[in-house]
Formats: C-alpha cells, structure tokens, sequence
C-alpha cells in the first residue's frame, strides 16, 4: 500500500500538504476515508503519536491542510500568509497541550514529551507545531519547491540545489521521456 502514497518522508508539513496529489487517474486524497488515511498515518510512525486513524476527524484535518498549505504557499512566496491561517495553526496547537512528563531513570531525571487531548487534538497540535518550526526557518522555508512534474502539486525540502521533481523515479522520468519521445519526433518529421 506504501507504494500508493504520494512522496513521504518529507518535512511533516510538507507531507500533509502531500496527501492530496495529481494520479494518472485524477486527483488523489488520502483524508477522504480512514482506509486512505490509514497507510499515510503509518507511514509516519515515529514522527506522529497516535493510537492510529481510529477516531481522527478527517474533517479537522483537511481543514488543517488547507491552512498549512496556504500559509507554507504564501510564505515561501514572501506574503505574509493570512491572519486565518496562522490562527488556525495557533488553535491547532491548543487542541494538545503539551507538557513534559518527569521520571527517572537511568540515574538522573529524564523528561519526554507528552500530548494531553483527543487523537484528533494531539494530531492537529503536533501537525501545527511542525508546521510553526518549518514557517519560522527561514533556510528550511526557501528549500521548499514544488515538483516542475507536468501536473503535478506535490512539495518536497530541496537539500540539492538541482532538485527539481518530487521524485526522480516519477516526475523526473516522466519528463525525461516526454522529452525523448520530442526529440524522436522532431528528427521523424
């Protein structure tokens, strides 16, 4: 199922923006059913907390992903991003609170990070949080591109300068056929 997911692995932001994709088939939304959220959710273990799809109100998450997107979108454009969507990232942030958690252990005090709220609560709050540490990174921020894939929408953090497609297995082959089949035609014709 992992093979369906559009491009993960990226900044958490940036792959909540990256749940809804263009497909060969059309425009692909994985928060439209706990069945298509579910391989994306997973796919962020480690990265998330959760006791999994179960109970997250897809509604408030792709509310939240317009947000990010709008914000994101603006602010790598150098527009200060609309006071609605920062709202809604700071209400986000609200919906689980954080607190750090003391014990001991290994002959000292440790502290761990730890969300009180709803699944959907905690989820939004470390989404929002995620996306707060991207907007507020200036050398993050300007990595951010999206794919030149003919039709494609997805955003990827550009380490290399020379980045230009989502995926180079994908987008980048495309483009590369589509350049040699051009190429084939013009000398055919």
């Amino acid at each position: 199922m992992r093979d369906k997911l559009p491009l993960v692995g990226e900044p958490l932001p940036l792959d909540l923006i990256n749940t809804r994709a263009n497909g060969p088939a059309g425009e692909v939304d994985l928060l439209v059913s706990a069945q298509e959220f579910r391989p994306w959710l997973d796919s962020q273990a480690g990265r998330l907390p959760g006791p999994g799809s179960a109970g997250i109100d897809l509604d408030a998450l792709r509310a939240l992903r317009g947000q990010v997107e709008t914000a994101v979108d603006c602010a790598r454009d150098g527009v200060e991003p609309p006071a609605q969507a920062l709202r809604a990232l700071t209400r986000a942030q609200l919906a689980g609170p954080l607190h750090r958690e003391l014990a001991w252990g290994d002959g000292g005090v440790t502290a761990a990070r730890v969300r009180t709220g709803s699944a959907t609560g905690v989820l939004l709050a470390e989404l929002a949080d995620a996306t707060v540490d991207l907007l507020t990174d200036p050398a993050a921020l300007g990595k951010v591109r999206r794919c030149e894939g003919p039709g494609c929408r997805l955003l990827f953090l550009a380490v290399n300068p020379r980045r230009r497609w989502c995926s180079p297995a994908l987008c980048g082959n495309r483009v590369r056929v589509g350049r040699y089949y051009q190429r084939h035609k013009e000398d055919a014709g």
